[in-house]
């Protein structure tokens, strides 16, 4: 005896039958990505690697330079005359 489920599972004008559809959707989506996705060869991944480097880098550099021009402009509003 196979085991079948009901048609309320497959109506889309069902709550249940919606969400069946929204889901196997996403699943479908998903196996099809899942195969077309490749891994990087070795010269994808460098770049990958010096942008994310540069990045770094750069954030650093940046928040440094806030810090540092942000240091005198605090002990200025701190040390105001009372």
């Amino acid at each position: 005896m196979k085991f079948q489920l009901p048609k309320f599972f497959f109506d889309p004008s069902n709550p249940v039958g919606y969400v069946v559809k929204v889901v196997l959707e996403f699943v479908n989506g998903s196996t099809r990505l899942v195969r077309k996705c490749t891994k990087p060869d070795r010269k994808e991944y460098m770049r990958i690697l010096n942008a994310c480097a540069v990045g770094f880098f750069v954030m650093g550099f940046i928040g440094y330079f806030v810090k540092l021009l942000f240091i005198p402009v605090n002990n200025i509003l701190v040390a105001a005359p009372k």
